[in-house]
């Protein structure tokens, strides 16, 4: 006979970290989210100067740029699944030594024969797979461990890794292929996940990494934020800009959430308007983007939208931690597999409709009118109330 619901929920409530806990762990996850992305848009950052020496024509740069998400897709599930059962913990270090000893070595690869596209190709297939173990455990780790009342500022500081990363790599790693090439981008971000696993693994406070857990016990990227990249070619301005006002907006996001919670306000009344935020406003500057000629407002819009897609973090994201703690990682997996598939075929629609309209301004159009069916679909049907439980509970 299973323990009764009050007990079970005191056991819980025992299992998550204490304040200090919280702290650290928010810090140290944070700054691994932040390498996940450094790691993850290596590629991009070098795509231009990697098809100069390999000689790969737009076709075959964008085989090598999409295979990350061919991989990416497959994983979302397993990881959410290995979470809930094993520890998110575990998942995450274990992933982050697999993609962090696989972008070290990609320069390596090119070495090994002549055919750079497949060997460039597999590895980013190989480094999706991988990372998609990331969020879905990630997930699980912060429902089973943070309290119900922090979850969504503790999701939103950790997601403003994406932007930290996006940043890092697009300034920093701008500078090291101008003096070093392409390669000392994949060595620095590779060789920098490593460190961060070999401290996690040995010193971080509290709670070892590997400490047990009973059995059964996020990231998104948008479709704006793939097409912006290849939109502006790669502009130094357009890799970093967008990225700072994205970093404090996800914070306040978080704080923004969790404040209005504590004030009173429905849960699931929080999470649809952070959602409109996130998908609705977003969507607005995406198709203000895709109308204007000015570089002063393309900037302006492009870091509005962006900045206004981290409150996703605040949203659906934290809203499958309401729903089903016990089980938050294989649920997210489920939805980010679907947010995965944008980027298997938006590189190939993205291009279809630029090269047969001669304008971005249809990409941006499609964007806004996928961000407004998701939020149409959230609005209608999402929920909060806790289903791993009892169905008898009240909606939040």
């Amino acid at each position: 006979m299973p323990p009764p619901e009050p007990a079970r929920r005191d056991s819980a409530e025992d299992a998550q970290w204490s304040r200090p806990e919280c702290q650290a762990w928010t810090a140290t996850l944070l700054l691994g989210t932040c390498l996940l992305y450094c790691t993850r848009v290596s590629m991009p950052v070098c795509a231009v100067s990697m098809s100069q020496d390999f000689g790969w024509n737009k076709k075959e740069a964008g085989i090598a740029l999409s295979s990350f998400f061919w991989g990416y897709c497959l994983t979302q599930v397993a990881g959410g699944h290995l979470g809930d059962r094993v520890g998110g913990e575990k998942i995450i270090l274990l992933s982050a030594t697999a993609w962090g000893f696989i972008t070290a070595a990609t320069p390596l690869l090119t070495h090994l024969g002549g055919a750079h596209l497949v060997f460039m190709t597999f590895s980013r297939i190989l480094t999706g797979l991988l990372q998609g173990l990331y969020f879905p455990a990630l997930t699980s780790l912060l429902s089973q461990k943070v309290r119900e009342s922090e979850r969504a500022f503790t999701y939103s500081a950790v997601g403003c890794g994406s932007q930290f990363g996006t940043l890092m790599t697009g300034a920093v790693g701008s500078l090291l292929l101008d003096w070093y090439g392409w390669q000392s981008v994949f060595y620095v971000s590779g060789g920098l996940t490593l460190l961060w696993v070999c401290y996690v693994y040995r010193s971080h406070p509290g709670r070892g990494c590997f400490s047990a857990r009973p059995a059964g016990g996020q990231g998104h990227q948008g479709p704006l934020e793939t097409a912006l990249p290849e939109a502006f070619c790669l502009g130094w301005v357009f890799n970093v800009v967008p990225w700072l006002v994205a970093i404090p907006a996800s914070l306040f996001s978080g704080f923004l959430s969790d404040h209005l919670i504590s004030q009173g306000y429905r849960t699931i009344t929080v999470r649809k308007f952070m959602q409109v935020m996130g998908l609705g406003l977003s969507s607005v500057f995406a198709l203000c983007l895709g109308h204007t000629s000015s570089f002063c407002k393309s900037v302006f819009f492009a870091s509005a939208s962006i900045g206004l897609q981290t409150f996703n973090h605040s949203g659906v994201s934290v809203n499958i931690q309401d729903l089903a703690p016990s089980c938050a990682g294989v649920l997210f997996g489920v939805a980010n597999t679907a947010g995965a598939l944008a980027g298997v075929v938006g590189v190939g629609l993205s291009g279809y409709l630029i090269e047969s309209t001669g304008s971005w301004t249809s990409m941006f159009n499609l964007v806004a009118a996928i961000s407004s069916l998701g939020l149409c679909t959230f609005l209608l049907f999402g929920k909060a109330q806790r289903v791993d439980l009892s169905p008898s509970r009240e909606d939040l």
